[in-house]
C-alpha cells in the first residue's frame, strides 16, 4: 500500500468535489480523476441547477410536485423532499465560494424556465452552468490541506477490506494502491454503453461495476432518460446538447416537412419532460419515415441568443448552423442514468463504508425520468449528505485499522482484441433506445453475456480500454437483465 487515508472520493463531477469540499480539515480525503478534473459530465450540463428560492412565486411544494409528474410517481417521496427542502441552502453556498451565477439588476439570481416546470426556478451561468460550478469548485478544493487530487489516474480495482477499502489505480503506466476506511463513488453515468451520447468520453460506469462487483446494491438501471435535442451530428459518437432552456425560451420543434408536431402527442407541447418529447419524436420519425428534426428559435432577437446561449451558438456555428438564422438539427440520444448504485438518505450503499452520489448513484429522487435540472442539486446534496455522515463516523468511531492487504493483480498480460465496446453499443442502441424493442432483449443479453465472459475469462493486460470494456459489458448485462425480467421501469 502506498498510502492510507480517510476517505477515497472516485471522480470529480459536482459531486465529488462538492463531497471532498464539505470534509472538515482533520479528515485526509484522496480525490482520483480518471483524466483530467474537468472533464465530466457534470461540465457538460447546460441548463443550470433547479431550487426554490423566492418562496412567494414558488414553493418546495410545486417543485415537489413538479418531480414526482415528471418521475410517473415512481420517485422516493423522501429523497425529493431532501433535495428540495436542502438544496437552496447548497446553491447559495456555492454561490457564496464564487460561482458566476447570471444575476438580475437587483443582485438576484435570474431564474428560468425548463420542461417539467410549473415555476421559473432554474439558475445558471448562461448556458454552461456545470462548467461554471464544476471550474470554480475546481479551483476551491484545490486550496484545501487536506484534500490530495490525483488526477489522469485509472481506478482499475477496488477491494473490501476488514475496516474499509483498497483501491488500485493506473497512472502513466504505473499502478498506485491507496487505503481507506470510507470511499466515496461519484463516477459519473453510462453515455458510453450507447453508440450516440450526450456524455463525456469517461462517461463508462465504472462506478456502479465496481459497486456491482463489491456486492453493492444496484437499483433501476434500465431507468435511461434520452434527452430529445441533441445535435444531430452525422459521425459524432459524443453529441453536443441543445439545452432545455432553448424549449423554455420559445423555441419550437419541427418534423422534416417543416411542422409543429408536439403538441399532436401532449397538450404540453415542447415543454413536456424529456421522455415524453423523445417519444413525440420517435413517434413521428415513424409516421413520416424521416430522421430529421429541427429545432427554430430564429424568431429571437440574434443578440439575445448570442447572449443567453454563448457556448450552444458557438458549438452550432462550428458545425455550420447559425441559430439566430438557421433551423438547429436535432433528434434523441442517450443523456442520463436514473438508476444505479442504491444508496439511502445519506448516500451510504448496502456495502459499509462504500457511499455514492451523483448519476451513479440510485437517490430515488428521479423516479422512472428526471426533471430538468435536478440532477446538479441531487449532486450537491447528497454528495454534501455523504461527506457529514462519513465525518460523524470518524468522530464518533475514529479511525480503524484496514486489515490485510490483498494480492494486487499484475498489470501485464496479452491485449485485448478490438471491438467489444463497439459490439456492446450497437446492441444496446437496437434493442433499447426510447422505444424498445422487447423482441430483442433475449438475444441482446446473451450477446452481451458472450462478451462479458470473454472480458473476464482471458488475462488481459489491464489498461484503461479493458477496465471501460468490462465496466460496459456489467452495464449493459445489467440493464437487459432487468428488462428481460420486466423488473417495473
Amino acid at each position: 500500500m502506498d498510502k492510507k487515508y480517510d476517505v477515497v472520493v472516485i471522480g470529480t463531477g459536482a459531486a465529488g468535489l462538492y463531497a471532498a469540499l464539505n470534509f472538515p480539515k482533520n479528515i485526509s480525503v484522496l480525490l482520483v480523476s480518471k483524466r483530467e478534473l474537468d472533464l465530466s459530465n457534470s461540465s457538460l450540463a447546460q441548463g443550470g441547477v433547479a431550487c426554490v428560492l423566492d418562496t412567494v412565486h414558488d414553493s418546495y411544494k410545486l417543485h415537489i410536485t413538479d418531480t414526482l409528474i415528471a418521475g410517473k410517481y415512481k420517485n422516493n417521496l423522501s429523497a425529493v423532499e431532501k433535495l428540495v427542502s436542502e438544496g437552496p441552502s447548497d446553491v447559495l453556498r456555492i454561490k457564496e465560494l464564487g460561482v458566476d451565477f447570471d444575476l438580475n439588476p437587483d443582485g438576484t439570481m435570474c431564474k428560468t424556465l425548463e420542461a417539467g416546470h410549473s415555476r421559473h426556478r432554474i439558475v445558471h451561468h448562461k448556458d454552461s452552468t456545470g462548467k461554471a460550478i464544476v471550474d470554480r469548485l475546481i479551483e476551491v478544493v484545490s486550496t484545501l490541506p487536506n484534500v490530495t487530487i490525483c488526477d489522469n489516474s485509472l481506478v482499475y480495482s477496488i477491494d473490501k477490506a476488514l475496516n474499509g477499502f483498497y483501491v488500485s489505480i493506473l497512472k502513466d503506466g504505473q499502478s498506485k494502491h491507496f487505503g481507506c476506511n470510507y470511499c466515496v463513488l461519484a463516477t459519473g453515468g453510462i453515455g458510453r454503453v450507447y453508440k450516440y451520447t450526450t456524455n463525456s468520453a469517461i462517461a463508462t460506469g465504472d462506478g456502479i461495476a465496481f459497486a456491482y462487483m463489491l456486492g453493492a446494491k444496484i437499483s433501476h438501471l434500465s431507468r435511461i432518460q434520452f434527452h430529445p435535442t441533441a445535435f444531430a451530428a452525422e459521425k459524432d459518437r459524443e453529441r453536443f446538447l441543445i439545452s432545455e432552456a432553448v424549449r423554455g425560451e420559445g423555441a419550437v420543434l419541427l418534423n422534416c416537412k417543416g411542422e409543429r408536431f408536439a403538441f399532436d402527442y401532449d397538450s404540453r407541447g415542447e415543454l413536456a419532460p424529456r421522455d415524453v418529447v423523445s417519444n413525440a419524436i420517435i413517434r413521428e420519425s415513424i409516421k413520416t419515415n424521416s430522421e430529421n428534426f429541427y429545432l427554430d428559435i430564429t424568431d429571437k432577437p440574434a443578440d439575445f441568443l448570442k447572449e443567453r446561449f454563448p457556448m450552444i451558438y458557438q458549438r452550432c456555428l462550428e458545425e455550420g448552423v447559425d441559430i439566430t438564422k438557421d433551423r438547429i438539427p436535432v433528434f434523441p440520444c442517450q443523456h442520463y442514468l436514473m438508476g444505479g448504485i442504491n444508496v439511502d438518505l445519506d448516500a451510504k450503499t448496502s456495502i459499509d463504508g462504500l457511499y455514492a452520489a451523483g448519476e451513479c448513484s440510485h437517490t430515488g429522487v428521479h423516479g422512472a425520468n428526471r426533471l430538468a435540472s435536478n440532477s446538479l442539486l441531487e449532486a450537491l446534496v447528497f454528495s454534501r449528505s455523504a461527506a457529514q455522515d462519513i465525518t460523524h463516523r470518524i468522530e464518533k468511531y475514529g479511525r480503524k485499522p484496514l486489515g490485510r492487504e490483498p494480492a494486487y493483480k499484475p498489470l501485464d498480460g496479452k491485449p485485448m482484441p478490438h471491438g467489444f465496446r463497439s459490439q456492446i453499443r450497437e446492441i444496446l442502441q437496437d434493442a433499447y433506445f426510447v422505444i424498445p424493442k422487447p423482441e430483442k432483449y433475449d438475444e441482446s443479453y446473451k450477446q452481451v453475456e458472450n462478451i462479458l465472459n470473454a472480458l473476464f475469462s482471458e488475462d488481459y493486460e489491464i489498461t484503461s480500454d479493458l477496465i471501460e470494456a468490462r465496466s460496459i459489458a456489467i452495464i449493459a448485462s445489467i440493464i437487459l437483465e432487468e428488462v428481460r425480467e420486466g423488473i417495473n421501469l
